[in-house]
């Protein structure tokens, strides 16, 4: 992917893959639990997903204590959240208010490093810093490699250390889990999360990296050169099942293939942080209880391989903004805030997070222990963080190193896709969807294989569905997808599941197994082909043809990642589509997000 372009336009947006949210709504949720500012200084903050709840019962407690108060005036704290690598994008490129929020006069990332790469892309550009030299650590999780405990156990755990090195020996041999005894447990299949969104993928890529130079600091542009060091991050890659946005994707798979008893078959490793181990092992993998929702332990367990390279911290940093919006008042109630968060009473609550407090003066204890797979006493080597200009480096590097994918891009273009986007006029769906298309194309890898189906019922001689662009290399379709895109029209039914599952066949017979294979589908609508019928039947064929293809010992991996696109789209059915395939649901139920949800879908090639 083009990185720029990607910071600029798709990281704006807190993506939860599952539900796509708006900034709008999150800032509503949490102004419903905060209340009214009233006439006091309001210090907006930007913080990433997995801590909001936390930080929004700290800052309730704040606005309401005397101690929150500057110049006599009250001060409001007002979290919301915003995924750490969208949230640099829009400091970056520019913090558009009415679609995205309040700009933040607190950001606290999941990780220091974003600020070094902001700073930099700054620079680079001719613009003044805005992330401050200096900030307290909020609270502190390690990045690990994941792994089932049978699987680690293989490799020694926990007497031998475990590194990047055994990972790329495993990823890069014929055998895969053969070589050492288990050939039932087939190729060894990695989980990472893009860097240009994802914390644990940025420090996955820093790691990897480091293994590879056998540093523990001082990485340099030249390292990144070494043609020995490209080839060993290559061969990481290789293994990759696929990328994405955040690591609950693959939390959330791994768990319901740990119910049908195929855990071992859906992914031998995955770079999380290790709080998320600990959220896996207590029976909740995204982290996340619904209301109703009962916490159930998984049948096997995960165990957190700290590498025996060494690894880093995510360690939520406050950043105080150096910012034109930023006025003295803000920044005086911003250090309050920083200082009331340090309290030992205060850090002692990131602990029920499954956290490590930021301020070392607070003992780590439960759940940060050996009953749910990690270990307090972990990791014993610590990476330096790179210089920005390596970060930034590392990040395009990783645009021509990661694995190649081979995509079928399936759009509805049923008459419902005629409708006006928006009441009122404007836009239709099917013009915004277009346009999204088009622009997420620039994100693919010049290598990789894409393809253009369209579907509506009564196509003609070839059926419900009209494949305009075969699929090949995109460097060298690109322009002929753009213009096949730009002449789509709204025509008649919807033939989901039939469609759905004639195209999985075919990425099936076509399957590469150098490459991410999957297919992109994005419906506004519920399965109509004119005969309704057959629906409840057709639709658990569909699902058991994806189960029984992509899950077990000899799987074939071609995942369907659904868009659920308008108000009107089936989202439970998308979501089963995407489940039993091992991939995951973009909600884009507000048409007006589509550009975002489209290319963040694209971030898993």
């Amino acid at each position: 992917m083009k990185l720029r372009h990607l910071l600029s336009v798709l990281l704006a947006a807190t993506l939860v893959t599952t539900s796509c949210s708006s900034g709008g709504d999150d800032e509503a949720a949490v102004d419903d639990v905060l209340g009214d500012p009233g006439d006091c200084i309001v210090v907006e903050m930007s913080v990433s997903s997995e801590k909001i709840e936390l930080l929004t019962d700290l800052a309730a407690t704040f606005n309401e204590s005397e101690n929150a108060t500057v110049d006599g005036e009250c001060v409001f704290v007002r979290p919301q959240s915003k995924a750490s690598g969208g949230a640099m994008g829009l400091l970056l490129d520019g913090w558009d208010e009415n679609t995205e929020g309040p700009r933040p006069v607190i950001w606290s990332p999941a990780a220091s490093a974003w600020g070094s790469i902001l700073n930099q892309r700054l620079a680079d550009d001719g613009r003044e810093p805005m992330v401050p030299d200096e900030s307290s650590q909020f609270m502190l999780t390690p990045l690990v490699i994941a792994m089932p405990e049978p699987m680690a156990q293989a490799l020694g755990y926990p007497d031998t250390p475990i590194g990047w090195a055994d990972i790329f020996a495993l990823a890069t041999d014929p055998q895969g889990w053969a070589s050492v005894g288990h050939p039932e447990w087939g190729p060894f299949r990695l989980g990472k999360t893009n860097p240009n969104f994802s914390t644990s993928g940025l420090n996955a890529l820093i790691a990897q990296t480091y293994a590879a130079t056998g540093k523990t600091d001082g990485l340099t542009l030249e390292d990144l050169s070494d043609p020995e060091v490209q080839a060993f991050a290559q061969g990481i890659e290789s293994a990759v099942v696929h990328y994405g946005d955040i690591t609950m994707t693959f939390l959330n798979n791994w768990y319901r293939a740990d119910q049908r008893g195929t855990a071992l078959t859906y992914a031998s490793a995955v770079a999380v942080e290790e709080k998320s181990v600990i959220d896996y092992n207590q029976g909740n993998p995204d982290g996340v209880l619904d209301p109703g929702e009962e916490a159930r332990p998984p049948e096997i367990p995960l165990v957190a391989v700290y590498p025996n390279e060494g690894t880093l911290y995510s360690d939520n940093p406050f950043f105080i903004l150096e910012a034109d919006w930023v006025d003295r008042q803000q920044a005086e109630g911003a250090r309050l805030f920083e200082e009331f968060v340090q309290q030992p009473e205060n850090q002692e609550r990131v602990l029920e997070f499954g956290f490590r407090p930021g301020n070392p003066e607070v003992t780590i204890g439960t759940p940060v222990d050996e009953s749910n797979g990690v270990d307090p006493n972990q990791p014993q080597t610590l990476l330096q963080v790179p210089e920005p200009p390596v970060l930034v480096q590392l990040l395009e590097n990783w645009d021509e190193q990661r694995k190649e994918a081979r995509v079928m891009i399936v759009l509805d273009v049923s008459g419902s896709m005629g409708e006006d986007a928006q009441p009122g006029g404007g836009e239709t769906k099917l013009e915004l969807a277009k346009q999204a298309a088009i622009d997420a194309l620039d994100e693919f890898k010049d290598d990789d294989i894409v393809g253009l189906r369209v579907f509506t019922d009564q196509m003609g001689w070839e059926g419900n569905f009209l494949d305009l662009v075969e699929p090949g290399r995109i460097g060298d379709v690109r322009e002929q997808l753009k213009n096949e895109i730009r002449g789509l029209q709204p025509l008649n039914g919807t033939p989901l599941y039939e469609v759905s599952g004639e195209s999985f066949n075919q990425m099936v017979e076509d399957y590469d197994p150098a490459r991410i294979n999957a297919i992109i589908l994005l419906s506004d609508g519920v399965n109509d082909d004119g005969d309704r019928s057959d629906d409840p039947q057709q639709y658990q064929d569909l699902l058991a043809l994806l189960e029984d293809t992509t899950q077990g010992e000899n799987s074939v991996p071609v995942r369907v990642f659904p868009i659920a696109y308008g108000a009107d789209a089936d989202l439970a059915a998308l979501r089963g589509i995407a489940e039993a395939s091992n991939a995951a649901l973009y909600d884009a139920s507000d048409p007006l997000t589509i550009n975002k949800v489209f290319t963040a879908v694209v971030s898993n090639f």
